[in-house]
């Protein structure tokens, strides 16, 4: 009788181990894996709207998937829905809509007259992305962190990477033409935009808890924030241009800043950190 009770404990585990069956889940659980699939889908239609020649709608496409990213998590978090694999659909939705759609997007309308270095160029971008969102990932994880991770990312964060190497296509929309030096600089733009997703520089990322905004700017500040989504719809490129412009330049002020306050720590490094051992020789890498 003892020899037949193992298959049926073996049985169970087996099943268990293939995951929850789906009325098991709850709803609330699967909204924001839905608004992830969604920005997923997004982003590939953009794609092949680019194939397609429909740009404009090509890039709206992939700033929707963007949005749709941008707010799972923070769905997730609302619904108290949080999970590892809703965590793990996210990152690859990451790489899809911040890597590869405006890759394409930017090599279909631009970069493909520079021919195979217009296609270097896109490569290095969509792998760039992906390290730069593995990095993410790992120093997320990481139980002990610096002080200054809570304000500033390491790397031009994934989002505003998406943002930033559709510059040519912007421009593409206010009348230059797409030559073949147009092509080539814009490889060169994108190679620069892919540098500066894996490197070091200091990024403030705004989300911190510690700026205050005086009360007296509150209702200027948001009669500019409406003036600027008014800008937005009547003068798309012109302002998505600006945007990207401005922070480029802002880049530099914000690791002017960094280095004031955190000068003496090397970005990257953790404070209070345990020696790794040798399976963490990659993550420290990073």
């Amino acid at each position: 009788m003892e020899h037949q009770a193992a298959p049926v404990e073996n049985g169970n585990e087996n099943e268990a181990a293939r995951g929850p069956r789906l009325r098991e889940i709850p709803v609330r659980l699967m909204i924001p894996n839905i608004i992830t699939v969604l920005a997923i889908c997004a982003g590939l239609s953009g794609v092949r709207l680019a194939f397609d020649g429909r740009y404009e709608m090509a890039v709206a496409m992939v700033l929707v998937a963007a949005f749709l990213d941008g707010i799972d998590g923070r769905v997730a978090r609302l619904l108290k829905a949080s999970s590892k694999f809703g965590a793990q659909m996210d990152s690859l939705a990451d790489i899809v809509n911040f890597g590869v759609a405006p890759g394409l997007v930017v090599y279909v309308y631009a970069l493909g007259q520079a021919r195979s270095f217009g296609w270097i160029a896109a490569l290095v971008y969509a792998i760039a992305m992906c390290m730069r969102l593995a990095r993410f990932n790992v120093m997320d994880e990481r139980k002990v962190k610096a002080t200054w991770q809570s304000e500033y990312f390491v790397g031009v964060p994934a989002p505003a990477g998406a943002m930033l190497v559709m510059l040519p296509v912007y421009i593409g929309f206010l009348g230059i033409p797409a030559s073949v030096w147009f092509a080539y600089a814009s490889a060169v733009y994108t190679i620069v935009i892919a540098l500066l997703l894996v490197s070091r520089l200091p990024v403030w990322s705004g989300k911190s808890g510690k700026q205050r905004i005086p009360r007296d700017f509150m209702l200027p500040l948001m009669l500019l924030v409406v003036l600027y989504a008014a800008l937005l719809m009547t003068y798309t490129w012109e302002v998505m241009v600006a945007t990207v412009i401005a922070y480029l330049a802002s880049l530099p002020f914000g690791a002017r800043a960094w280095h004031r306050t955190y000068g003496t720590i090397t970005v990257g490094d953790q404070v209070d950190m345990p020696q790794p051992g040798p399976e963490s020789e990659i993550d420290r890498n990073l």
